[in-house]
């Protein structure tokens, strides 16, 4: 999906390979990003027309807990019972909340805490895809570049968290034919990761969380490294490949900052970041998370920090009529432990993306129940007992885990054709987390209109 405007009925991604045909809104991504630079300061509104009707300041988005049924089918009706029986499992502890939004007409179904702020965990990768995709694009490329000067070959960074080896081998391979052809035969190699701000633990995060969690955000790392200076390893890397194409490497691969006046040499485009985005969700990688919060700030001209990231979701939100009541964002992985996020605030995000050609991709890359691979796959153990497993294949969700907090939220289909959105947080549960998870897979299987 491009993001071309559109006003005819749209295909989205459904679990199952099928497709959900809702009417597509306008497609506003120039407009919203736009408005997000003309904007100074994070505002808490809607600011575009044509936003959802499960939004700030509409009667729907502030359903409050137990929605009425008074006026619902018999099948909305029983599901409204039957969530409210489960939800109840002790498994989910007290702090728990849901909302289940009809997809077709925006509005609510069943709200149970809908607006309790609880920690989202991963489920906050959901507005780091939303802001990336809708301020750089679905084709957006990130771009490694090797350049030359004074003797010295400088890898320099740019903020491509998928970076391979056989990626800079290629690299690699373009210098040393150009090295070769201008007579050279020995290098100093040099590492530039300058594009990022001084790596930090974001607000909330664990020391314990370095590297094997997430790794110092910094714009330049290779097969994914899981070390503590991601930079000097490419560095490394690059540099035996250099020696193995018989260039002789001179001294400790070290950090510079590159010169204008240094002569590029090879580089290497990223993949689009619709195909990087599916990736992320699918696996839920922290580190590609954060790595797109910092560049999209890089390449809004914001401060390549947290917090420039964050004011940048807020803004993005803001643009499609999302509450940011009780919403606090620390991090673009949701490993922040100070993160707050309603479980209605992702329910109106989830509905946002379905409508949205732009961010067709986030849809795409949500795990299905069942998916071998993904955070929603068997290896996990989801969506494997009595009163989930009849909905494998039929939902598309996010997972979000850490320690005293879990939550599930995406898009699936009755039985009858009807499509819904749901939202579900649980924190502070004493139950075994393999026992949370089978609980919150029974809700997202009742929505899909699964009753054991």
């Amino acid at each position: 999906m491009t993001g071309t405007p559109d006003e005819t009925p749209t295909s989205t991604f459904a679990p199952g390979g099928r497709r959900r045909h809702r009417k597509a809104r306008v497609s506003r991504v120039g407009a919203r990003r736009a408005l997000v630079l003309a904007m100074a300061v994070p505002v808490a509104s809607a600011t575009l027309a044509g936003t959802s009707a499960f939004a700030a300041g509409d009667s729907t988005a502030t359903a409050t807990q137990g929605v009425s049924v008074d006026g619902l089918d018999a099948d909305d009706a029983q599901l409204v019972k039957n969530l409210t029986a489960r939800v109840a499992d002790d498994r989910l502890g007290s702090d728990v909340s849901g909302v289940v939004l009809d997809a077709d007409s925006d509005t609510a179904l069943w709200d149970h805490n809908g607006s309790t702020a609880l920690m989202p965990a991963s489920n906050a990768k959901l507005a780091t895809a939303t802001t990336a995709l809708t301020l750089l694009g679905a084709n957006h490329e990130f771009t490694t570049k090797v350049v030359y000067g004074d003797g010295t070959l400088t890898l320099v960074g740019g903020g491509d968290r998928t970076l391979t080896s056989d990626d800079l081998a290629e690299m690699a391979k373009t210098a040393v034919d150009g090295l070769k052809a201008a007579g050279l035969t020995g290098v100093k190699v040099r590492v530039d990761d300058s594009l990022f701000a001084e790596p930090t633990l974001a607000n909330g995060w664990n020391e314990g969380y370095y590297p094997t969690e997430v790794t110092p955000v910094r714009s330049l790392v290779v097969d994914g490294a899981a070390v503590q200076d991601t930079a000097i390893d490419a560095g490394e890397v690059f540099a035996k490949q250099l020696a193995a194409n018989g260039i002789t490497v001179d001294g400790e691969v070290s950090r510079a900052t590159a010169k204008q006046s240094d002569v590029p040499v090879a580089q290497h485009k990223s993949a689009p970041l619709s195909a990087i985005v599916k990736q992320m969700l699918k696996t839920s990688d922290n580190n590609i998370a954060e790595t797109l919060l910092r560049m999209t700030a890089v390449e809004l001209g914001r401060p390549a920090t947290f917090e420039g990231g964050v004011e940048l979701v807020r803004q993005v939100l803001s643009s499609y009529g999302i509450s940011l009541d009780n919403f606090e964002m620390y991090d673009g992985s949701g490993l922040s432990r100070a993160d707050r996020i309603p479980a209605a605030t992702l329910a109106q995000l989830l509905d946002a993306i379905t409508e949205s050609p732009a961010l067709g991709s986030i849809l795409d890359g949500l795990p299905v129940a069942g998916e071998a691979g993904s955070s929603l796959g068997p290896e996990w153990g989801r969506f494997d007992d009595a009163n989930s497993e009849c909905a494998v294949g039929k939902v598309q969700a996010k997972t979000g885990t850490l320690t005293g907090a879990i939550a599930l939220s995406g898009v699936t289909r009755t039985d009858d054709g009807e499509w819904r959105i749901f939202s579900f947080i649980e924190n502070n549960s004493t139950a075994d987390p393999a026992d949370i998870k089978d609980a919150m897979d029974g809700l997202a299987a009742t929505v899909n209109g699964c009753w054991a």
